[in-house]
């Protein structure tokens, strides 16, 4: 097929996605956006701010969002506009090897543009904060335990693809092997937005390499993520209303951490919520961290009771066991990652545990959009 000929298909890609790139700006407010980081540059400027961290700390927050969504969208319509160009240069050339890049570019820019387009479902109050991931292993003792530890370092694996910052908040040890527990701190832009996706029941399918007879096991581990917020939340917790207990971290953190009872957790009897903390070597810095953690599961449980909305996510927090998982990984007889809610799947077993995670979690996004294009 010749470039004359297939140049009006590609132009015609082109003039779609510069109609979908006006859209785009308008829905992401664009000019509001640049606006407000003019603002934040004026006030990171203001000298007696460079005395209050705390404040500082927002601007910059704020300034890192504001500046990945507006990096992203001009990042889309500066390449867009080169391969508009590019594409005249090739048709007046008549340059084949112009064209093939001007073609390869137009499908990158397709796929970037669904992947911003995805960022509508992504507009929720708690979206663009950093999460916590909490894991426990189900049904199935040792087998259980290892494969929480296989999850857990899945999404270590994950949130490095993804330039996130990983902290060990709790972790509780298998007796045998593996996990029983852990919550992960995940920092980064949109964390919990992304991680929402993994909560539910993950369920294992393989030969046990802790079975002498080299038997078929199923295993079974709950995830579940909930959105870290600020400081400055106003959500009330009463001395009368938690109870605490110290106890010895379990794992890895040098002598001061192993010999003092230096972790702590921490129970809202109200609501039966429960944290623990054990990634700082001091008590009281334990304790401040659990505060947190319980003040954000407390502010997520407020704005479910305030949007009288049932919770897609506690929603899939189902036992651990037969019938409830959202996610099947099959290393035997066959290879096979499939998402029961997206019906998406993959072959490619190795690279999922490696923390390939983002064709599971942009179709759970996209299961969220309804026809109109607006969150489910």
């Amino acid at each position: 097929m010749s470039i004359i000929t297939e140049s009006s298909e590609v132009k015609s890609r082109i003039n779609a996605l510069e109609s979908f790139s006006k859209e785009l700006r308008g829905y992401f407010d664009l000019d509001k956006k640049k606006k407000r980081l003019d603002e934040l540059a004026i006030q990171a400027e203001n000298p007696a701010l460079w005395e209050k961290p705390a404040e500082m700390q927002k601007i910059n927050k704020e300034k890192t969002l504001l500046e990945r969504a507006v990096g992203e969208f001009d990042g889309f319509a500066n390449r867009l506009s080169d391969a508009n160009v590019l594409l005249e240069m090739a048709m007046e050339a008549q340059d084949e090897q112009s064209f093939t890049e001007v073609k390869s570019e137009v499908a990158g820019l397709e796929k970037l543009g669904q992947e911003l387009e995805l960022k509508r479902v992504l507009a929720g109050e708690l979206d663009a904060n950093s999460a916590y991931v909490s894991i426990n292993s189900g049904a199935g003792g040792t087998e259980s335990c290892d494969w929480a530890q296989m999850l857990l370092r899945m999404y270590t694996r994950y949130a490095d693809k993804q330039g996130y910052k990983v902290s060990v908040v709790e972790m509780t040890e298998g007796e045998g092997a593996g996990i029983k527990s852990c919550t992960l701190l995940v920092e980064g832009p949109y964390a919990y937005g992304y991680l929402k996706a993994e909560s539910g029941v993950h369920r294992l399918v393989r030969i046990s390499p802790f079975d002498s007879n080299a038997r078929r096991h199923t295993s079974f581990a709950s995830v579940f993520a909930w959105a870290e917020v600020d400081d400055d939340i106003n959500i009330e917790v009463r001395t009368e209303d938690i109870r605490v207990e110290t106890f010895r971290s379990s794992g890895a953190g040098g002598q001061h951490v192993n010999k003092t009872d230096s972790a702590v957790r921490m129970y809202h009897i109200p609501t039966g919520v429960v944290v623990s903390c054990q990634m700082e070597r001091s008590q009281i810095q334990n304790r401040e961290k659990a505060m947190k953690m319980l003040k954000a599961r407390l502010y997520e449980m407020e704005i479910e009771k305030r949007n009288a909305e049932k919770d897609a996510m506690n929603a899939s927090k189902k036992a651990n066991e037969w019938g409830s998982q959202i996610r099947s990984y099959v290393m035997h007889p066959y290879q096979m990652v499939k998402d029961h809610r997206t019906d998406f799947e993959t072959n490619q077993v190795d690279d999922v545990m490696d923390g390939d995670l983002n064709g599971f979690i942009m179709a759970y996004l996209k299961s969220q959009i309804t026809t109109e294009g607006q969150p489910s």
